[in-house]
């Protein structure tokens, strides 16, 4: 496995389009990783600090994730350093989508990610400039529809990616027009545990599980929202501004309420601890499972080693790469965790938005929430029963997980 990575990581992405915006100082890159399929697909983020190499790392990442929940393309991502908080975030994504429009109409396709909205921010400026869906590259550079088909698969995009959750089971209020962009992430990686517990617990629920949630974005937030529905406990959650932590656990109204009064992509409560106060406890609190769900590679050795004396059991990745390691998938303390730890891998656990993308670019497909949502519980059910099959083991999963995925892109 380990040679199988190393050659997947030292390989040179095929395509890097680097980019300096002069009115703000802000610095993007587009990573292609390959243009396998004939198209490359991964999102938008944006943050201080980041770099190139995270934009590569994350390119590569996608191209595992597409192995799972398909098309069979290439992985890509983007990423700009700069402030989201800033009052210029969005002059600068118009012209960074302006300068990347050639590639976008041809083999690229991108849509929200970290700090960047698919349905209010990258549908609009991209519309702007005469694209019809942000994956128009995915399906003119791989699937090559003809007009009537291109036209059906636009339609299915656009309806089925922004559509208004109309079922109670999945919206945690119908009257404030959450769609499958804001949730499917998140439902995901509660799926991923779902199954988790059926495969390799005999058939074990949720029910009572206690849970520490890391991030109150769309992704956290929605995981912790379906998982209290399956009625585990949320014991606590950590943000960057903040946090809660409960003894007995909060259930799911409380989390409902949460969600529903979320400042953006923040946490908001009167209750809230601060920062350094909910750091120095919220990992030594007994728990189950464990959902990191904010920014990448922010995992370290202290934290995770007070979660398995706390009793953690399974890791949810909603965060892509979420261990703080150089290496871009399995460094020391991936492997730390993955020793202590069953991880749900990210390119399996988070994959509910690369799914519906997939899922809308099939002909004909029903754009109810129920099937939506089901495509995604089928296709990561089926990815971990495979991973179980072959590794029955609570341990090493992620390990086994690697092994199993980039063998198929060798």
């Amino acid at each position: 496995m380990e040679s199988l990575l190393k050659q997947f990581e030292a390989k040179a992405p095929e395509i890097v389009f680097e980019w300096n915006d002069a009115p703000t100082g802000a610095q993007g890159w587009m990573v292609i990783n390959s243009l396998r399929g004939g198209a490359a697909g991964g999102g938008t983020r944006m943050r201080i600090g980041l770099d190139k190499n995270e934009v590569l790392s994350l390119a590569k990442t996608m191209e595992i994730k597409f192995a799972v929940a398909g098309p069979a393309i290439g992985g890509a991502k983007s990423g700009i350093n700069f402030d989201p908080a800033d009052p210029r975030k969005l002059e600068v994504l118009d012209r960074w989508y302006k300068a990347l429009m050639p590639i976008l109409k041809s083999y690229y396709g991108t849509g929200g990610d970290l700090n960047i909205d698919e349905i209010r921010e990258v549908i609009p400026i991209t519309e702007k400039y005469g694209l019809e869906h942000p994956q128009e590259g995915v399906f003119v550079g791989h699937f090559k529809p003809d007009a009537a088909a291109r036209k059906k698969i636009i339609q299915q995009l656009r309806e089925g990616v922004s559509k208004v959750l109309s079922d109670p089971f999945y919206s945690p209020d119908v009257s404030r027009g959450y769609v499958v962009a804001d949730m499917i992430t998140g439902w995901g990686v509660s799926e991923a545990l779902k199954s988790y517990y059926q495969l390799w617990h005999e058939g074990a629920s949720l029910k009572g599980k206690r849970v520490i949630i890391q991030g109150w974005g769309n992704v956290a937030a929605a995981a912790a929202y379906y998982l209290a529905q399956e009625e585990a406990v949320i014991v606590g959650i950590i943000d960057r501004v903040g946090g809660l932590i409960s003894d007995t656990g909060l259930g799911f109204e409380e989390i409902r309420t949460l969600f529903n009064t979320k400042d953006h992509n923040a946490l908001a409560s009167a209750d809230m601890m601060s920062y350094k106060e909910v750091n120095r406890k919220i990992w030594d609190i007994p728990a189950d499972i464990f959902v990191p769900a904010a920014a990448s590679r922010l995992l370290g050795p202290d934290e995770m080693s007070r979660m398995s004396v706390g009793g953690v059991q399974a890791v949810s990745c909603g965060a892509n790469v979420p261990f703080a390691d150089k290496e871009i998938f399995y460094g020391p303390r991936a492997e730390y965790a993955d020793h202590h730890f069953s991880i749900l891998p990210d390119f399996i656990a988070n994959c509910g938005m690369a799914r519906t993308f997939a899922y809308l670019m099939q002909p004909d497909v029903s754009l109810a929430d129920a099937d939506i949502f089901g495509d995604v519980s089928r296709t990561i059910h089926t990815a971990l029963e495979d991973i179980h099959s072959i590794h029955p083991d609570k341990k090493l999963m992620l390990k086994a997980s690697f092994e199993h995925i980039v063998s198929k892109l060798s």
